[in-house]
């Protein structure tokens, strides 16, 4: 975690003293339904509540006794014997380490999970009100960076909503997927421990237990959470690069707030650059380049291996830090985005009419003309006007061939630009719903 790209209450969850806590949690949970079957006394697991509940675990001493067991739960659980005294020969009992980390991590995944859906809801509200507020504003839409045919500004934005409306989902089901909870022994068969033991912990931790562990949680879980983060972070590329060319000279239909003081180049006074869309744009490579590790995770050797450990020990934070860090960025961005409506009807006008093409062919064509003969008449009046050699519209009333099907108030009628816009309603509608 670099803290430049990192919100505390995410980091939060990935601290060391907040892992323990949580590992001391699994123990004395797995305590309380060991002592209720009859396991341990009951006495002992409320001593190891009592004397621990409420206790900072000393992160330095529990890597002094790592350094020298090479284990960092048996390092744990010798601190946890240092507070809770003797009954803490009850801790663990029938247990293995990866009960303790695979469900400590996936308690962390999900709170991670619910940092991350609220930042897309933030995301999301913004989106939506600054969609409402240019839902009509004209502009120009872009296919292979060449323009197409007009838009609206809104349509733009909606269309962005839409595919974070779909992240939500996304991640909401990754974080079901990934709510298990494996307390199950030395290879899963519950040999040593009973599965009731399992059911008690994963209620208190809010889990569900694992249908079948072997003596990991199998891994093809967190693949999948680590996917879906990685397409977040390409919806979030998706609109960082959009905002990038938006803003560039040439075009400067929308551009990043610039904020008084705010220096754009050491070199050029005059710079304003889209530094936040281009920073969102290399947070984005670096999400989606975890999920790779995470879907070699899936493959362990036979019921488990620790070549997922080392890797799970940098993603999981790194990870959800960024993608945290991304979308809250993202979502301020939107919000203090300057919008040029005056510059995006300069460009829309800027091929004069050419925009309108097809409405014109579709016109010769319902008057008689074939598509073949259409597309020839339309194309030999719009390359002139390519080339900056001419008037649209007025090329087109001199053509003979065009003349034949259409008159001039006809050729007219097919430059209006709200016709392009009729159906903006009925997309607002199943993008937002009927609000």
């Amino acid at each position: 975690m670099i803290p430049r790209y990192t919100r505390p209450e995410m980091a939060s969850i990935w601290e060391p003293q907040t892992r323990f806590k949580i590992w001391f949690e699994i123990e004395a949970h797995a305590a309380d339904a060991l002592a209720e079957i009859g396991t341990i006394p009951k006495e002992a697991a409320k001593t190891i509540w009592a004397k621990a509940k409420d206790a900072t675990f000393d992160v330095a001493r529990i890597d002094e006794i790592e350094r020298e067991t090479k284990h960092d739960v048996i390092a744990f659980l010798t601190h946890l014997a240092e507070i809770v005294g003797p009954e803490a020969r009850f801790v663990h009992q029938g247990m293995t380490s990866s009960d303790v980390l695979d469900t400590c991590l996936n308690v962390q995944l999900t709170r991670a999970a619910d940092l991350l859906i609220a930042d897309i809801d933030k995301v999301l509200a913004a989106l939506k009100k600054r969609a409402f507020e240019h839902k009509m504003t004209p502009t120009i839409g872009r296919s292979h960076g060449i323009h197409a045919e007009p838009v609206t500004f809104g349509l733009k934005l909606a269309y962005a909503y839409a595919e974070f409306s779909r992240a939500r989902e996304r991640l909401v089901a990754a974080r079901k997927e990934v709510a298990t909870c494996a307390i199950s022994g030395a290879v899963g068969t519950f040999a040593q421990i009973d599965p009731r033991v399992e059911e008690h912990v994963a209620k208190a931790m809010g889990l569900v237990p694992e249908p079948i562990s072997t003596q990991v949680i199998p891994r093809d879980r967190h693949a999948m959470y680590f996917a879906t983060l990685g397409v977040i972070a390409s919806s979030v590329e998706r609109l960082s690069i959009e905002i990038r060319h938006l803003q560039r000279t040439e075009v400067l239909e929308a551009e990043e707030f610039f904020s008084e003081g705010q220096k754009g180049s050491s070199a050029m006074p005059h710079k304003r650059n889209p530094v936040l869309s281009e920073n969102l744009t290399g947070l984005s490579r670096m999400v989606r380049a975890y999920a790779m590790p995470a879907m070699e995770n899936v493959a362990l050797w036979h019921e488990r291996d620790i070549s997922h450990s080392s890797a799970e020990r940098m993603i999981g934070p790194d990870a959800t830090v960024t993608l945290d860090f991304a979308l809250m960025r993202l979502a301020g961005l939107i919000e203090k985005l300057l919008i040029y409506p005056a510059n995006m009807q300069k460009n829309l006008d800027r091929l004069g009419g050419l925009v309108h093409s097809q409405r014109l062919l579709i016109a010769l064509t319902q008057k008689g003309a074939s598509r073949e003969d259409a597309y020839k008449y339309v194309q030999r009046n719009a390359m002139p006007v390519w080339r900056g050699e001419g008037d649209f519209q007025t090329l087109l009333k001199k053509d003979p061939d065009v003349k034949k099907h259409l008159s001039d108030a006809e050729i007219e009628e097919q430059f209006d630009l709200g016709y392009h816009f009729k159906h903006v309603d009925t997309i607002f509608r199943r993008v937002f719903g009927e609000s």
